[in-house]
C-alpha cells in the first residue's frame, strides 16, 4: 500500500520563486494607491518617539547610478527600522535642483551661442523644465527600489517658496553679521568660468613644471648687507604665478645662508640643494630671516620690486626655504600680504587667460606681451623659461596632487575675485565665532562611524571663510541692490524683505526679469536711480545647505512649502562620506549661525561603491552596473539585501558574481519562510500554550529570542551587516540544520491534533513572526508577500506586514529550559562525523538504520528524535551489529549499532516489533502510524 497520501505533507501557496522583478511594481503600485507611506507615519501614538531622517538632496540631473541606490536604500532600511519599532516616522524625499551641471546640459542641448543670447528668464525657465524632467525620472527610480517616503509633496530648491526660504537664510546671515564682501584669492575654476567652495574641489594627480629660480638683491639691499651680490633662490610648481610676484617670504624662525657662488637658501637645505642644484658647498655667510626682512629683490621675469617679508607658512622640508609670494594667487599669500600692505595683482581673467593687465602694468618684457594677452596662463610656461634665462636654475615635470574642478574636472587655479564671504572668525553669539559655535555642537551629535567626527572637526577647524558667490545664471541671486558709485550694497532689512516676499510669490526669477524700483519697497523707491543688481548667485552648497530651514523648521509654513517632514534638529542625516566637507558641513555652518545648534541628532556616512576589482564604475570601462538593470533582472530586494549585507561604512565592491551571491542568500531567506508557512497551522485555536511547548520546541525559541535579541541590537547602531550574519548563521545552523531536520517526522506522520506536532507548528509562527519583523525594513515586499500568504495563526487582525509595526508584536519568549543543549549539540555533531563516515563507506543510507546507545543514566528523553535514529538504549543493551562508536568530553560514551526493528512503511522509521527480518515487514506500520491510519 503507498502511505504516502496519509502523511500531511507541507503546503502553501507561497511560491518557490519570487518573480521580482513582475511583482514588485505591481506591489508598489498597490501601496502608492493606498496612500502607504501617510498611513505608517500616523501608524502610532502621538507619544511614541518621532524618527526624522531629513534627506540630502540628490541632484536632478541624469540617471540614478549605483551609488544612488546605496543611498537611497539605505535611508529607507533605516527609516523603515524605526517604523518597525514603533516610532512615528518622517522622511521628506528632495532634490537639489540649480547650479552648472544643469545650465550646462542646457547650453550643450541648445548651443552656446544661442544660449549666450538667450533672456534670462527665458535661459532659466529652460533649466527649470532640465531640473523637473530628471526629478520625475529619479523619482520613479527611487520608488523602484521599494523606497517609502512623501513622494507626493517631496521638496524643491527650485520651487518659488523654498528660493525664497534660501534667500531669507541669507537675509539672517546678514542681521547676524556673518556676511562679509572681499576681495581676495579664491578656487577658482576658469573651464566653468566660476568661484568654488572647498567642497566643490577634488584632488587628482598632476603633472606640473617644477622650477627653482634666482631673484636677485637690489643694489641697496647689497649695500646693507655689506656684500657685492645675492641671490634668494625660490622652489614653484606655478611658473604663471611669477607675473604677479610681489614678495619673498622667509621663514622667521630659520637662518640662511650666503654661498660661495652667492646665492641665498635655508641653512636647513643647504645640502640639499647643493646635490640638487649644484650651487656652492661653501658658506660665505649665515645670516637671519630678521637680518633680511624689509630688503628688497629684482624679479627676473619683469624688473619690477620684490620684497623679503616673514611668514609663518614657509617650510624648510622641501624647495628652499624661501616662498615666492602673489596675494593674488594664495591663501597665505594673501593673508601674509595684509600684514606687509602688498599689492594684489590680479592679471588673470575669468576665462584663466591673461588679461591685458600684463602689458599695463608691464608684467612681463614689452616684446613678450603678445605670447600672454589672451592665452591661458598654462600655455604660457615656456614664455616665462625663455624670460627667465640664466636666472632659470632648474626645471623639471613633476607628478602631484593638484586641485580639480569637481564639474569640469580641470586644474583650479587661486585667484582674488571680489565675492561674498560667510565670516567664520568674527565673535557674533555670546562671544563665540561661528567657527567655535559649529565645533562645540558637534560635541553633541553622534557620529556612525565614530571617525566622522575628528574628520568633520579637523576640517571646520581649518577651513577659511566660505565663499558663497558663484558666477553663474541658475541659481539664487545674491539679490543685493548695489551703489553704482561706491558698490556697497543696501542691506537694509525692509529691503531685503520685500525682495523676499517677491521670490516667494513668484521665484526669484522676477531678480532678472524686474525693474530696480519694483523690487523695492515704498519707502525706499526714491534710490532706484543710484542702484545696480548684484551679478552674483548663490553657491547651490548653500541652497542645500540651508534646507533644514525650509523643510524641517519651516518657520514661515509657506504655501506649497508645508512639509510634514519632522523636526529641526533632524535625528539624522545620512550620506556619502564626501559629505563631511559638502553637504553636512554646509548644513552644520547655516544651523549654527542662524539656529545656533548643529541640524541633526546623528551622522551616518557611507562609502562609495566600486566594481568587482575595486575600480571605480565608468561607461568606457564597460563596468557600469545601473540599478534599473539589476531591478529589471533580478528585483530590488537583490539590491537592498545587498546593501543590508555590506559593511557599507567601507567602499563596496558591486558586480555580477557579488550579485549571484546575495541571490543564494536570499534564497536561503525565502525558503525557510517557505517551509515555515508550509507547516504553519491553520487557526490561532490551533496554537498551543507556553506551557504544552516540548522541550526542543522551548530550545529553538530560546536560540530565536538571543539571536533576534543581538540583531535588533546590531540593527539599534545600523550594522545591518552584522544583524544579518548573525541571522543567517541561525536559519543555516540551529533552524534548518538542526530543528526543521527533526521535526519533519513528526509534521508529516503525527496526526493534525497530535500535541508535539502542534507544539512544532506554534513554534514555527513565533519564529516565523520574529523572522519577518525582521527582514521588514530590508526585504519589504518579500516580507508582505509571506504575511499574504500566512494562516490566520499568524496574521491574527492584522491587514499586512506593516501592521507588525513594534517589537511588541514580536516580544521575547522567556521559555524555561531544562536540558543542557549545548552538550546536546557536541553528541549530535559527533554522531553526525560518525554517521558521515557510515554513508561514505555505503553501510548505511539513512540515520533511521541506526541506533544508538548511550553510557548516561539519565540521558536526555527525546535523545532519538534529536539524532533522528530510531532507538536509544541504556548502558545494558548489546546489539548484533556494532556500527561506530564515539566519545564525548573524554568521558561519555556512545554506541551506534545496526537496527534491529523492522521498518515502518510509513514513517521509515525501524521501530516495528515481532519481525525478524526486513522481507517480513512488508506493509508493516509502526505504533504510532497504526494509530494514526485508523
Amino acid at each position: 500500500m503507498d502511505y504516502k497520501d496519509t502523511l500531511i505533507l507541507p503546503d502553501t501557496s507561497f511560491p518557490m520563486r519570487g518573480n521580482l522583478p513582475v511583482n514588485e511594481p505591481q506591489t508598489y503600485a498597490k501601496w502608492r494607491d493606498e496612500r502607504l507611506y501617510s498611513r505608517l507615519k500616523n501608524t502610532h501614538n502621538k507619544n511614541a518617539k518621532t524618527f526624522c531622517l531629513h534627506d540630502g538632496p540628490p541632484y536632478a540631473n541624469g540617471h540614478l547610478h549605483i551609488g544612488h541606490a546605496l543611498n537611497k536604500i539605505l535611508k529607507d532600511i533605516i527609516v523603515k527600522y524605526h517604523y518597525f519599532k514603533g516610532e512615528n516616522i518622517r522622511y521628506t524625499p528632495g532634490w537639489d535642483c540649480h547650479g552648472l551641471p544643469i545650465e550646462q546640459q542646457v547650453e550643450q542641448k541648445i548651443g552656446k551661442a544661442k544660449k549666450d543670447a538667450l533672456d534670462k528668464g527665458k535661459l532659466r525657465s529652460l533649466c527649470r523644465e532640465h531640473a523637473q524632467k530628471f526629478i520625475q525620472i529619479q523619482s520613479s527610480e527611487f520608488q523602484a527600489l521599494g523606497v517609502i517616503g512623501d513622494f507626493e509633496n517631496p521638496y524643491k530648491t527650485m520651487d518659488f517658496a523654498f528660493e525664497a526660504q534660501i534667500y531669507r537664510a541669507l537675509i539672517a546671515l546678514v542681521k547676524e553679521g556673518l556676511l562679509a564682501e572681499r576681495f581676495k584669492p579664491i578656487y577658482w575654476s576658469w573651464a566653468c568660468e566660476s568661484a568654488l567652495a572647498e567642497a566643490e574641489v577634488e584632488y587628482q594627480d598632476k603633472q606640473s613644471d617644477s622650477i627653482f629660480v634666482a631673484f636677485s638683491l637690489d643694489t641697496n639691499a647689497l649695500q646693507k648687507l655689506g656684500v657685492k651680490e645675492a641671490k634668494p633662490i625660490i622652489w614653484t610648481t606655478t611658473p604663471w604665478t611669477l607675473p604677479a610676484n610681489v614678495a619673498l617670504a622667509f621663514n622667521p624662525t630659520e637662518s640662511y645662508v650666503l654661498t660661495n657662488d652667492y646665492f641665498i637658501v635655508a641653512q636647513a637645505l643647504h645640502q640639499k640643494l647643493v646635490e640638487n642644484l649644484g650651487i656652492g658647498r661653501d658658506v660665505l655667510r649665515t645670516l637671519s630671516a630678521k637680518e633680511l626682512e624689509g630688503l628688497e629683490t629684482i624679479n627676473p621675469l619683469n624688473g619690477r620690486k620684490s620684497l623679503i617679508i616673514l611668514g609663518e607658512h614657509v617650510g624648510v622640508s622641501d624647495g628652499t626655504g624661501i616662498v615666492h609670494t602673489a596675494p593674488g594667487h594664495g591663501e597665505d599669500d594673501y593673508y601674509v600680504g595684509l600684514k606687509y600692505n602688498l599689492p594684489v595683482i590680479m592679471p588673470v581673467d575669468d576665462k584663466g587667460n591673461f588679461s591685458p593687465l600684463i602689458e599695463s602694468m608691464n608684467l612681463v618684457p614689452k616684446e613678450y606681451v603678445s605670447e600672454f594677452i589672451g592665452k591661458n596662463i598654462f600655455d604660457t610656461h615656456k614664455s616665462i623659461f625663455e624670460i627667465l634665462g640664466q636666472a632659470l636654475l632648474k626645471k623639471d615635470v613633476i607628478t602631484h596632487s593638484y586641485p580639480h574642478c569637481w564639474r569640469s574636472h580641470k586644474p583650479v587655479i587661486y585667484r582674488a575675485t571680489t565675492q561674498w564671504f560667510i565670516l567664520l572668525d568674527k565673535p557674533f553669539y555670546e562671544g563665540k565665532t561661528l567657527r567655535e559655535v559649529a565645533l562645540n555642537a558637534l560635541e553633541s551629535v553622534r557620529f556612525y562611524p565614530t571617525n566622522g567626527k575628528n574628520r568633520i572637526y579637523s576640517m571646520i577647524e581649518n577651513r577659511p571663510d566660505w565663499c558663497i558667490s558663484r558666477q553663474r545664471d541658475w541659481g539664487v541671486p545674491i539679490a543685493f541692490l548695489l551703489d553704482k558709485e561706491s558698490g556697497v550694497a543696501l542691506l537694509d532689512e525692509e529691503v531685503l524683505e520685500h525682495i523676499s516676499n517677491i521670490f516667494e510669490k513668484e521665484g526669484c526669477d522676477a531678480w532678472w526679469s524686474y525693474e530696480i524700483t519694483d523690487l523695492l519697497p515704498p519707502s525706499h523707491k526714491h534710490l532706484s536711480e543710484n542702484l545696480v543688481k548684484s551679478k552674483h548667485i548663490l553657491d547651490v552648497w548653500f541652497d542645500s545647505g540651508s534646507t533644514w530651514s525650509a523643510v524641517l523648521e519651516n518657520p514661515y509654513r509657506l504655501k506649497g512649502n508645508d512639509y510634514d517632514a519632522g523636526s529641526h534638529p533632524a535625528d539624522m542625516y545620512l550620506e556619502g562620506s564626501d559629505q563631511h566637507r559638502g553637504w553636512f558641513q554646509s548644513s552644520l555652518l547655516l544651523s549654527c549661525a542662524i539656529a545656533k545648534k548643529a541640524p541633526f541628532k546623528k551622522i551616518l556616512t557611507h562609502g562609495f561603491t566600486f566594481d568587482r576589482n575595486g575600480e571605480k564604475m565608468s561607461k568606457s570601462k564597460g563596468n557600469v552596473i545601473a540599478p534599473s538593470e539589476i531591478i529589471k533582472t533580478q528585483g530590488s530586494e537583490i539590491l537592498r539585501l545587498w546593501v543590508a549585507l555590506s559593511h557599507y561604512q567601507s567602499d563596496q565592491n558591486i558586480s555580477d558574481e557579488i550579485l549571484k551571491q546575495v541571490g543564494e542568500q536570499y534564497r536561503k531567506i525565502r525558503n525557510t519562510i517557505r517551509f515555515l508557512l508550509a507547516n504553519a497551522p491553520t487557526n490561532i485555536q490551533d496554537m498551543v500554550g507556553r506551557d504544552e511547548l516540548g522541550e526542543i520546541d522551548r530550545w529553538i525559541l530560546g536560540e530565536c529570542d538571543k539571536v533576534f535579541d543581538e540583531a535588533y541590537s546590531y540593527f539599534d547602531e545600523y550594522e545591518f551587516a552584522k544583524a544579518f550574519q548573525g541571522v543567517m548563521n541561525f536559519l543555516t545552523n540551529e533552524l534548518s540544520g538542526v530543528y526543521l531536520d527533526l521535526c519533519k517526522d513528526i509534521l508529516y506522520c503525527d496526526s493534525a491534533n497530535s500535541l508535539r506536532r502542534q507544539s512544532i507548528q506554534s513554534a514555527m509562527v513565533m519564529i516565523l513572526k520574529r523572522l519577518l519583523h525582521f527582514i521588514a525594513p530590508v526585504l519589504t515586499y518579500t516580507a508582505d508577500e509571506a504575511f499574504n500568504h500566512a494562516s490566520n495563526a499568524l496574521r491574527g487582525d492584522s491587514k499586512d506586514i506593516f501592521d507588525l509595526s513594534n517589537l511588541s508584536c514580536v516580544q521575547r519568549y522567556n521559555l524555561n529550559v531544562n536540558e543542557d543543549f549545548a552538550r546536546l549539540l557536541r553528541v549530535r555533531e559527533k554522531f553526525t562525523e560518525s554517521l558521515d563516515t557510515l554513508k561514505k563507506q555505503k553501510i548505511i543510507k539513512s540515520s533511521l538504520e541506526v541506533c544508538i546507545q548511550t553510557s548516561q543514566d539519565n540521558e536526555f528523553s527525546l535523545l532519538d528524535r534529536w539524532l533522528i535514529v530510531s532507538q536509544v538504549y541504556g548502558k545494558g543493551y548489546k546489539g548484533k551489529e556494532e556500527l561506530a562508536r564515539f566519545e564525548l568530553d573524554n568521558k561519555e560514551e556512545f554506541v551506534l549499532y545496526r537496527a534491529e526493528n523492522a521498518r515502518c512503511e510509513r514513517c521509515w522509521q525501524f521501530v516495528v516489533e515481532n519481525q525478524t527480518d526486513s522481507s517480513a515487514s512488508e506493509g508493516s506500520l509502526c505504533k504510532r502510524c497504526k494509530e494514526v491510519i485508523a
